[in-house]
């Protein structure tokens, strides 16, 4: 019995491995490595395999039966909104074309097991400050779009044949839980102040006259080790006999930081110089976003355990143990 992880070895997916090595799990990791690395699965086995090419539904099946895959934790996917926006077709085709592959594969081999990524992007632009899973979903762009249709993907073959699965809607991650697992991109906003500090430049403010009490955006930061905790949290429910009454999950925190606040919280973890230069809002910036994590507490008996402090403190920590030390 194994565990599959598809995009184990990318920021989130290496937490979870090393959680689920660390209880003794058998892992196998799939990964393409366009945006993971081979050091951070361990000990866990690693097949590098791109899950949307066209060969990799046999590939996976030979995997499944192989190792004797039970669950599937399923990662892998483009997830940069403006790139999803310029090239819609590659991000669908990537997506949801390797989201199909992943279930025929489990159809195949009878494995009945699925937490998927899934993404607070589904929700668009939400016309309420706190977001229930019940709240309307209005993605706004093609890669929210395809985390829609995953979940539609995944309850479509619950009726066919018998999926049992979670979907975690997460919200803005950040931090680490060991520093050589820290965010390797440069695309959310605590990388971002990092690599301009960094580059010995200000980081940037995209608006500051929003309605929130300090004029900038407010979002809700989920540490990444709270979600891999998650994770476990949903495979646990899919393996025990409960009843599934409930599938997708947002995961946060309930409450809100600023982008102020939070490039704030780095000048404090850092000791640097953090002033910023405010630019002009970026469109389709909702003022205000966070989650309401009611329904995860009840159902799955999971809490987020850390608050800004420590998810950057862990960030900073993971940044200076990188290629690019500061200072």
């Amino acid at each position: 019995m194994s565990t599959l992880v598809i995009g184990g070895a990318g920021y989130i997916g290496a937490h979870v491995v090393r959680l689920l090595l660390h209880r003794g799990e058998d892992v196998v990791v799939v990964d393409d490595l366009s945006t993971g690395a081979a050091h951070r699965v361990g000990e866990a086995t690693l097949v590098e395999l791109d899950v949307a090419g066209p060969d990799a539904q046999e590939s996976l099946e030979l995997v499944m039966r192989e190792r004797g895959v039970t669950s599937v934790i399923h990662f892998a996917a483009k997830k940069q909104v403006g790139e999803s926006v310029a090239r819609p077709t590659w991000y669908y085709r990537q997506n949801i074309g390797g989201l199909a592959n992943v279930l025929a594969a489990m159809e195949g081999t009878g494995v009945s097991n699925m937490i998927f990524s899934s993404s607070a992007a589904v929700y668009g632009m939400p016309p309420v400050e706190v977001v229930t899973e019940g709240t309307d979903c209005r993605p706004i762009n093609p890669y929210g779009e395809t985390k829609l249709v995953g979940e539609w993907m995944l309850a479509d073959c619950e009726r066919a044949w018998g999926l049992r699965w979670a979907g975690l809607r997460y919200f803005n991650v950040a931090g680490a839980g060991w520093p050589e697992l820290g965010d390797p991109a440069v695309l959310n906003l605590v990388p971002m102040v990092l690599d301009r500090l960094a580059r010995g430049e200000r980081p940037k403010i995209f608006g500051d006259d929003y309605p929130t009490p300090d004029g900038t955006c407010i979002r809700d930061y989920i540490h990444v080790l709270d979600l891999a905790h998650a994770h476990l949290a949903a495979m646990d429910h899919l393996s025990s006999d409960a009843e599934l009454t409930e599938h997708v999950f947002n995961v946060g925190t309930g409450t809100g930081a600023s982008v102020r606040e939070v490039i704030d919280a780095i000048g404090e973890a850092s000791g640097l110089d953090v002033t910023a230069d405010v630019e002009p809002r970026r469109a389709g910036d909702p003022p205000q976003l966070i989650a309401a994590p009611d329904l995860i507490r009840d159902v799955l008996s999971w809490k987020a355990e850390h608050g800004l402090a420590d998810i950057i403190r862990s960030a900073w920590e993971a940044w200076q143990a990188g290629p690019r030390r500061i200072g």
